[in-house]
């Protein structure tokens, strides 16, 4: 890890950033993590609290001067999105986030950064363990399982925090005061399959797409940025339909919460067609590479010779599994009615493996209205069912419905604007954050979500931009300031 990072300012933060970056944080796999942050409260002599789930509370008393202004809770997720570019050499489980500085933005050497939402976590823990800034009493809450799950919100329990604003760090728009967010469910079909012996006369090939920009599925997924599972399926449809190719294997993409950036198959087709399929294939390659060049200008896809796998997919099946995967939604279902240019439903196609008899497929459905999230999934499902599939809901959480009304709102509107000159843009976005349901832990509580610049969450081009950092730490500093007294919230 470059020692750079630690010369940037604000300092303190990103000390505090790079310290957490060398600790292993997977969604799911926060052990560590966990440990690092009880350390590191009860080292300040702070109340320390891991809950039964593993979130973190760490409770600091007000400034002097400060103690009659309401309680706040400052929130960001401890889990990061493990990405990493496919020549990239990294093991997530044993090594810390190699970070640098690219002109005005820091960056992960062929993995994501953990900007999101460590970014979040560092601040809050600078103002922990500061000495001389300013603030009212401060109820630290950092979270678990935010990015594959929102586990760790959802089992919060309802007696543990007495704040009466919470201050959510995890928005990625340094000029954005996010009142609202995407409720999402995941949505999975599976079925197993007979597998039949390799026919005779057959030749063999590999092919990968990759070298997509990949993203956060929630806030890009209105970018046209190219989806690995549905250019593969393009291209397994075509050559069956043209020259009977059979698929032995799938296997595209990873979590469900990032843009699918690479898949690879293995199929065959009659050795007779061979020059036919290679011509007819590297044809519709440069058409979908015509189509995706301003997107996704380093897009690779190979059709290269492979060994000849000794069984493939059940003739039936397959149809019904390259019809399936053409037909479901992947992108925007719905553009708010509302809000002008917010994505009000959608679709992340995230995962897809077809491999030893077992299909797998994963999806991610986000909305802002529960309704259309519903009808999406069950659409969804509808699709999956005809293709003999068995598809399951889970990890359903709610949106959070703006409050245009909410005192800290206020507040933070005209500190922006006078620390900047002009008005912040106030807006819901589409993706999940852990506000909705921490609101319904805590109804009364009066919630925003802020942050600095980061581009490319969830990929390995995830950055942060230097800049804005400072620009967003000011505006922190200058709301623990100006945090309204508690009868005022109350």
């Amino acid at each position: 890890m470059s020692s750079e990072i630690r010369q940037l300012q604000p300092q303190q933060l990103w000390n505090k950033f790079a310290d957490l970056n060398a600790v292993p944080r997977a969604s799911k796999k926060e052990e560590r993590v966990i440990a690092f942050m009880k350390q590191f409260g009860e080292h300040l002599g702070l109340e320390t609290i891991v809950d039964s789930v593993g979130n973190v509370i760490i409770k600091k008393p007000a400034t002097l001067g400060m103690e009659n202004r309401t309680t706040v809770v400052m929130q960001s997720h401890l889990d990061m999105v493990h990405q990493k570019n496919n020549a990239t050499v990294f093991n997530f489980d044993t090594q810390g986030i190699d970070m640098y500085v690219d002109g005005d933005w820091v960056r992960a050497k062929g993995t994501t950064l953990g900007a999101d939402n460590g970014l979040g976590v560092a601040t809050i823990m600078a103002i922990l363990e500061s000495k001389d800034i300013t603030h009212p009493p401060i109820e630290a809450l950092f979270t678990i399982d935010e990015e594959t799950g929102m586990t760790g919100a959802m089992a919060l329990k309802d007696d543990v925090l007495s704040g009466g604003i919470l201050l959510n760090l995890d928005t990625e728009e340094d000029d954005e005061i996010g009142v609202g967010c995407a409720g999402g469910i995941d949505v999975t079909a599976s079925r197993t399959y007979k597998q039949e012996e390799t026919p005779k006369l057959k030749v063999s090939y590999k092919i990968s797409v990759k070298g997509l920009q990949g993203g956060h599925s929630g806030m890009q997924i209105h970018e046209g940025l190219g989806n690995a599972n549905k250019i593969m399926n393009r291209l397994l449809f075509d050559g069956f339909e043209n020259f009977g190719l059979r698929i032995s294997e799938i296997d595209g993409g990873s979590l469900r919460n990032a843009i699918p950036r690479e898949s690879n198959a293995i199929v065959v087709i009659d050795t007779i067609h061979e020059d036919a399929f290679l011509l007819e294939i590297n044809l519709m390659v440069n058409s979908i590479k015509r189509e995706l060049k301003t997107t996704e200008p380093d897009l690779i896809i190979d059709v290269l010779k492979h060994d000849m796998p000794t069984h493939v997919m059940d003739l039936g099946v397959q149809e019904g599994l390259t019809r399936a995967l053409y037909a479901a939604l992947n992108g925007v279902y719905r553009m708010s009615a509302d809000i002008p240019d917010l994505v009000e439903t959608s679709n992340n196609i995230a995962r897809v493996v077809a491999k030893d008899g077992h299909i797998h497929i994963g999806c991610l459905t986000r909305s802002s209205v529960e309704s259309s999230k519903m009808d999406l999934a069950h659409t969804l499902r509808a699709t999956f069912e005809l293709a003999g599939c068995e598809v399951e809901f889970s990890g359903d959480y709610p949106g959070w419905t703006p409050n245009m009304d909410s005192a800290i709102l206020k507040v933070m509107t005209k500190i922006y604007k006078d620390l900047n000159g002009e008005l912040p843009h106030v807006a819901a976005c589409h993706a999940g954050l852990e506000c909705g349901i921490l609101g319904q832990h805590y109804p009364n509580m009066d919630m925003i979500s802020f942050g600095p610049n980061i581009k490319g969450a969830h990929s390995p081009d995830e950055r942060a931009q230097i800049s804005s950092v400072q620009k967003y730490w000011r505006f922190v500093l200058e709301i623990l300031k100006e945090i309204p007294n508690k009868s005022i919230i109350n």
